[in-house]
């Protein structure tokens, strides 16, 4: 198949976004937080994010059950002002998983972000079988979501560039760590290539890729857009200074489970409460103040007004 452009509609900086959950006195089953969800949605629609990835690992996506993640999904279309929004879409049950990809097709989203089935590490002839199935019956273009580190199942190069053939496959969120691959399918050009990983940010928009789904853009977001633009308009030295002043906020914000010391920096700007549902925990109280030194220097570096623009 002759290569076609990557979709103009995955381009620019998503936010994998966390989902708020209420303190319960038992301790379990703390019920999603909708009022918080909204207000976070509303807080980062005016950021120049290119849209809002929902129910993805930091969404906490594995502790909600079937219809919490179409209500938080529900919730976000509703107050999203138009920005795109793409689902997270993981299991490893076939019939169950198309199912749920069923009831995601009623939804008005711009695309399903999918990953290798989990736990199973099926061969490559059983992934591309998997996802093609998915690309099959998806209303909305499939995003593949590259990482065996949480999966098990490495999805080989000639089996990337098989699955960027088929016409509702259109991009990747690269979480696979090898380079080469990286350049491999920026320079195919069929899939939009999204950096996954925040470390890698830079080094994949400098090799031409398309953008980035990463947790970081949670702090301070109109950074990672301003790093965006400054590639796509060849200002790669103010891209280099903004990618090295995040870069202590983004290790910060992996120096302990995703999400917590999101969700921590989250509650101490009283967007929601400090909760998470087992058997993920709360930052420490060490990192979270930690994390708020790390970008008040950001925010002295380049200005209260700079920090918030979009």
């Amino acid at each position: 198949m002759a290569a076609r452009p990557a979709p103009s509609g995955f381009r620019g900086i998503w936010l994998p976004l966390v989902t708020p959950f209420t303190r319960t006195r038992t301790g379990t089953g703390e019920p999603v937080d909708h009022a918080a969800l909204r207000r976070l949605v509303e807080h980062y629609r005016q950021s120049g994010i290119a849209g809002f990835v929902i129910c993805g690992t930091t969404g906490e996506a594995a502790a909600l059950d079937d219809a919490e993640q179409l209500a938080v999904l529900e919730t976000v279309l509703a107050h999203a002002n138009g920005l795109p929004v793409i689902a997270g879409l993981a299991g490893n049950h076939l019939p169950h998983t198309l199912a749920r990809l069923d009831a995601l097709n009623t939804l008005p989203l711009a695309g399903v972000l999918a990953p290798a089935p989990y736990y199973i590490r099926p061969s490559q002839a059983g992934l591309l079988g998997w996802f093609r199935t998915l690309a099959d019956r998806a209303g909305a273009p499939l995003v593949l979501y590259d990482i065996p580190y949480r999966t098990g199942a490495t999805l080989a190069l000639d089996t990337l560039l098989m699955l960027a053939g088929h016409g509702n496959i259109r991009g990747i969120k690269d979480c696979g760590g090898n380079a080469l691959t990286t350049q491999a399918l920026i320079a195919d050009g069929r899939l939009s290539v999204l950096a996954g990983e925040d470390h890698q940010l830079l080094s994949t928009l400098t090799m031409g890729g398309h953008g980035a789904i990463i947790a970081s853009s949670h702090c301070r977001p109109a950074h990672f857009v301003a790093l965006y633009r400054a590639v796509q308009s060849q200002q790669l030295d103010v891209a280099r200074v903004l990618f090295h002043a995040v870069m202590p906020v983004v290790k910060l914000l992996f120096a302990e489970a995703n999400p917590g010391p999101v969700k921590a920096w989250l509650a101490r700007e009283e967007l929601l409460e400090d909760v998470l549902r087992a058997p993920m925990t709360s930052a420490s109280p060490a990192l979270a103040q930690q994390l708020v030194d790390a970008v008040a220097a950001v925010d002295a570096a380049f200005g209260a007004t700079a920090a918030h623009a979009a």
